[in-house]
């Protein structure tokens, strides 16, 4: 087995981990790209209070906001086929990162939900009526002038929803998918050498969490001085 440590051992297996950045780029693109239209869905239901749908997104945002992201994995992995075996529908045959994306979607959701509801909530009343008195639709006025003000309020909270579920994508080796945490850990159990790889991972999700949040504060002080 060797030192418990050994530093040769991060560069070595560097390479090998980092090959399988573009499953996490992938699984983050995907649940904040489907998680941010179900989520404006929702926050539409909500903030309209529409009869029945209303009360079903409370217990679907309370769920997801209040299990955590491991739990989800695996009712949506285990739980979606005997679900949809019911209506005749077999997916038994999926590859597990299609449950993956499946579950950090839902669960991007439900948290993009509260992100975007709360921004349109802050847009002031009188904006809305002004829209309304000069013609414009609900949904024009949602459109042209709320929404535009509620984006430069949800920009910073958006722009650390992204960090979280980048950071939270590690979770998905527990359904065998081969994404850096996943490469680190076959690594570590072929070689015995497991720290090192947690090491290379340490440092890869540090680098690219700290890019990510500067690229978000540079954008966000060019959104406020376009808006000046």
């Amino acid at each position: 087995m060797g030192s418990l440590f050994d530093i040769r051992l991060v560069f070595e297996y560097f390479p090998s981990i980092i090959a399988r950045f573009h499953i996490t780029l992938l699984i983050v693109a995907f649940s904040i790209a489907a998680g941010t239209l179900l989520g404006f869905l929702i926050a539409i239901v909500r903030l309209y209070r529409i009869p029945v749908l209303n009360g079903l997104a409370v217990v679907y945002v309370s769920f997801i906001r209040g299990t955590p992201v491991i739990i989800q994995l695996f009712i949506v992995y285990y739980g979606l086929p005997l679900l949809l075996e019911t209506t005749g529908i077999d997916i038994n045959h999926w590859d597990k990162l299609y449950f993956v994306l499946v579950a950090y979607g839902v669960n991007n959701a439900a948290f993009m939900s509260e992100i975007i509801r709360s921004a349109i909530a802050s847009v002031p009343a009188g904006q809305r009526e002004a829209a309304y008195s000069v013609g414009l639709s609900r949904w024009q006025a949602l459109r042209r002038v709320i929404l535009p003000q509620a984006f430069l309020t949800a920009f910073p909270v958006f722009g650390t929803r992204v960090v979280n579920v980048f950071e939270s994508t590690s979770l998905a080796f527990t359904l065998g998918i081969l994404d850096m945490f996943g490469q680190a850990q076959a690594i570590g159990n072929r070689t015995y050498h497991e720290l090192e790889g947690y090491v290379v991972l340490a440092i890869i999700f540090i680098a690219v969490s700290m890019l990510l949040e500067r690229l978000f504060v540079r954008a966000e002080k060019r959104l406020i001085a376009n808006r000046r």
